[in-house]
């Protein structure tokens, strides 16, 4: 009986640790760095497509294996990269992405199906292209920009 009362203890004080642990080990995960330490093609993307934008911070996220960066700006954009360098999202909250940031299937569908309407964020990965208008619609496309999915 007392055996079993310390057991419990150390396993509820070995749970505490770990759970303490786990959020110490979150917290460090993203740190602000400085802009000239982001990868090269990165800094030369944000340079060349928001190059009248002040960037407000620059941050790198680390979760388990994969690095991440992002640009916040003043004005409340935000672009994020993947650890190469290459954008992953565009999100200008309130203005249009850059034009030549978005593929011309996806330009013209939109232009096509949805007139007036602006992209202001558009996300990119290994399965698709997510683009949200300023209507409120968030348009999915596959990788051969097929339409395949529509919320609103």
């Amino acid at each position: 009986d007392f055996f079993e009362k310390d057991m419990k203890k150390l396993i509820i004080l070995a749970t505490a640790m770990l759970i303490a642990g786990s959020f110490q080990a979150k917290a460090d995960n993203d740190r602000i760095i400085k802009f000239n330490e982001l990868p090269a093609a990165a800094q030369q993307f944000t340079q060349k497509y928001f190059p009248n934008e002040k960037v407000a911070y620059t941050k790198m996220e680390r979760d388990f294996l994969e690095v991440q960066y992002e640009v916040m700006f003043s004005n409340g954009s935000k672009v994020e990269f993947l650890k190469n360098g290459e954008w992953k999202d565009v999100d200008c909250k309130y203005n249009s992405v850059p034009a030549e940031l978005v593929p011309a299937q996806i330009a013209s569908y939109v232009e096509q199906n949805y007139k007036g309407a602006a992209i202001v964020q558009i996300d990119r990965d290994t399965r698709d292209y997510e683009v949200k208008l300023t209507n409120g619609l968030e348009l999915t496309f596959d990788l051969r920009f097929n339409i395949i999915d529509i919320d609103d």
